[in-house]
């Protein structure tokens, strides 16, 4: 028993002064130590750090890389793995989550640095989503075409990503359409149909084209995409259309 704990069950005493239902609420009320805290902070980067090992076995090992070699990448065992994740769809929509961090924020550094350009702001975009697919591409494949799972995921982290992006993208365009006063209606259907175009481009250069440039490739789906976005969003298309 505690030091600090002055009142006895055995003792008879009834509550202390001033107890009732503020005293039961508090009682009732689970409390957290320090220590407890702690422990939190430390689950959460053990779990960055185990998804940081993952993304390593995974450029190493391939798309379809083991349990036993993300441990392994991590210097410890499966055991220590599964303690902070439930299970291998845990790790894997764990991965999701950090590519999708990062890719977004390359396609906002790579967007906001040709904002002055519509079309080049384009291009920038192309390009950001490519060059992950270029530099990474198991744990794209990783991504886009998940290992078999230990249980069904409640949401398609695919769609999720690529929902992530699209919605981004439409906002782009939705700032655009709205600095003209135009219907911003329009944005979130061309925000993510460009992004299941480039995604459908990208995985076929992946699997078939690796021998085209980048930069080819971006150029080509901005010569697409430009030809619909200059007609519909650029002040020229607001002027032709009123």
């Amino acid at each position: 028993m505690s030091r600090r704990s002055t009142h006895h069950p055995e003792s008879g005493r009834g509550p202390a002064p001033g107890a009732g239902r503020e005293g039961e609420r508090d009682a009732a009320r689970p409390r957290r130590d320090r220590r407890s805290s702690r422990w939190d902070e430390h689950r959460r980067a053990r779990r960055h750090e185990l998804t940081a090992a993952t993304i390593a076995a995974i450029r190493a090992h391939g798309a379809e890389v083991g349990m036993s070699q993300v441990a392994a990448q991590a210097r410890t065992s499966k055991t220590v793995v599964y303690r902070h994740f439930a299970d291998k769809t845990d790790l894997y929509l764990a991965v999701c989550d950090r590519v999708a961090t990062v890719l977004v924020g390359q396609l906002q550094s790579a967007m906001r640095d040709a904002a002055d350009d519509p079309r080049q702001t384009l291009v920038s975009g192309v390009d950001a989503y490519l060059r992950l697919i270029e530099a990474d591409p198991e744990v794209y494949r990783y991504v886009m075409r998940p290992p078999k799972l230990d249980r069904p995921a409640n949401e398609d982290p695919v769609s999720d990503l690529c929902s992530v992006i699209g919605d981004h993208i439409a906002e782009v365009i939705s700032t655009e359409l709205r600095r003209q006063g135009r219907d911003t209606g329009p944005a979130q259907t061309w925000g993510h149909a460009l992004v299941g175009m480039v995604r459908a481009a990208g995985d076929q250069w992946l699997a078939a084209r690796p021998e085209l440039e980048r930069e080819v490739l971006a150029g080509q789906l901005a010569d697409l995409a430009w030809a619909g976005l200059s007609r519909t969003v650029t002040p020229s298309a607001a002027s032709s259309a009123s």
